[in-house]
């Protein structure tokens, strides 16, 4: 089936706190000063680095998946990203992409539980966590900016059972579209540029992977 256009979304900057700083908002900053210690017993001069932090550091990414016509399928989510479209460089972006449903994991709490909390609030399918997959090892998506760890996860779903996304009230939430793709084609898109989110690609070829063939 052909990729639908994702939902029209316009992003309209009002103001910028020049002073702000990373403190207050989703994210904050920590400025370190540290020196590397070489395996020849050298050591660098001190330098400063920024790491990005966050309340609910890491998150879980989940494939949703259920089989139609001898075909595997996959759930995957309209997803709102202001940041990648405020580029300030080539090449520009519009603010959505397609992305697989994922969210982030609360301070204690385990990833799977979390996987299934954000499967449901993101998509409407429910399911007991217990019954997702672990797919691969965590991995860090961006370990020079920030120690988040993406955990994968994957779960057959009844696609006739959905409900209703609930959200969680944010505004980029808001009208979030969730379609059903085979996932070959999934695949497809990716290579050709259609989806560019790179845990979504990752998770789809560990779907891919997973899978009977």
């Amino acid at each position: 089936m052909p990729l639908p256009d994702p939902p029209l979304i316009v992003l309209r900057q009002l103001r910028e706190d020049p002073d702000a700083g990373g403190k207050g908002g989703f994210l904050g900053l920590r400025r370190v000063e540290l020196a590397a210690h070489f395996p020849d017993g050298t050591e660098s001069a001190p330098f400063t680095y920024d790491i990005v932090t966050r309340r609910a550091l890491d998150a879980a990414v989940i494939a949703a998946h259920f089989q139609r016509g001898g075909r595997h399928h996959v759930l995957l989510r309209s997803c709102v990203r202001p940041a990648a479209a405020s580029r300030p460089h080539p090449p520009a972006h519009d603010a959505v992409l397609w992305e697989l449903p994922a969210g982030l994991v609360e301070p204690d709490e385990p990833h799977r539980t979390a996987a299934a909390r954000e499967l449901y609030e993101e998509t409407g399918a429910r399911v007991d966590a217990s019954a997702l997959q672990e797919l691969g090892p965590w991995m860090f998506p961006m370990p020079a900016m920030i120690g988040e760890v993406h955990a994968y996860f994957h779960v057959e779903i009844d696609p006739d059972a959905l409900h209703p996304p609930p959200g969680d009230d944010s505004p980029l939430e808001h009208g979030a579209v969730v379609i059903a793709l085979p996932l070959d084609e999934a695949l497809a898109y990716c290579k050709e540029g259609r989806i560019r989110d790179l845990k979504t690609e990752l998770g789809l070829r560990r779907l891919r992977d997973a899978l009977p063939r």
